[in-house]
């Protein structure tokens, strides 16, 4: 199925979670923000937000600096 993350079309299995994503994104272990269509999924549901055709998905990591 089809998703835009980051404004960019991406190509995932049916039923992957949000979890999912950011594995296959090399972001398993890194703290981030993801927001699915407008509403943002809390870290404790990652492993079970799942993702539908044609949702969008933004992903944010911190960064540090001063």
């Amino acid at each position: 199925m089809r998703i835009e993350v980051n404004g960019e079309d991406r190509e995932i299995e049916a039923g992957a979670t949000v979890r999912t994503l950011l594995e296959a994104m090399s972001l398993g272990d890194v703290l981030v923000a993801v927001e699915r269509n407008e509403e943002i999924i809390p870290r404790a549901e990652h492993g079970t937000a799942t993702l539908n055709d044609g949702d969008v998905v933004e992903v944010v990591h911190f960064v540090g600096g001063g």
